[in-house]
């Protein structure tokens, strides 16, 4: 079982980064944009709708990687005091009651969304010239679908949790800075820091 846990992991982890290039995409269109408008006095009507697309697409493809990483905002300040059991109860209700049924209602009425604007070949109606809005569209439905495979993985972790007692591992991806080990690695020692500071303080007030 904790291997098809950690195998849709990485599956939710590689499309994550797979659409993270998006944001490269983004900025380089941006950045053209901004050129092409005040150098060569050439905008381009169309730009905006692309600018809404990829990052629109860079959102909601994000969606399962979060997940997998255990990424999403959720209120640290009281879930952090509780037991791993108390933990998992809460996010099995919560998952349960409202991300089940928000995620399949997602998914759902966003192939039939998908479906008929491949269907009438809708293009963007907010510039003349606007781009096709389908492809855009169909990300919908796809991000529903990870996101809905990552979170039935989320609530077997749960009851993993609830029956052990304690949570099962996760694929880690970007971890946290551990200063102590990079210390260790780079060879610096508590007093090397402290005179740095006191170096940094003296030249402050000089």
């Amino acid at each position: 079982m904790q291997k098809i846990l950690l195998f849709v992991d990485k599956v939710s982890t590689w499309v994550g980064h797979a659409f993270s290039f998006f944001i490269v995409a983004l900025t380089l269109h941006v950045a053209w944009e901004v050129f092409s408008r005040y150098a060569l006095d050439n905008p381009r009507a169309w730009a905006f709708d692309v600018m809404i697309m990829f990052y629109g697409t860079l959102f909601m493809m994000a969606g399962a990687y979060t997940l997998a990483q255990n990424g999403h905002v959720r209120g640290d300040v009281l879930y952090g005091f509780f037991r791993p059991r108390t933990q998992a109860a809460l996010d099995l209700a919560l998952y349960i009651v409202f991300f089940i049924p928000g995620v399949v209602a997602l998914t759902y009425a966003g192939y039939f969304y998908a479906a008929d604007s491949w269907r009438i070949d809708e293009h963007s109606n907010i510039t003349y010239e606007g781009p096709p809005v389908y492809p855009f569209k169909t990300v919908i439905p796809l991000a529903g679908a990870f996101l809905l495979v990552q979170g039935i993985v989320e609530i077997v972790r749960c009851i993993i949790c609830l029956k052990e007692g304690d949570w099962p591992s996760r694929q880690a991806d970007v971890a946290e800075v551990d200063v102590e080990k990079l210390k260790e690695e780079l060879n610096v020692k508590d007093e090397d820091i402290q005179k740095l500071d006191q170096y940094v303080v003296k030249q402050e007030t000089h």
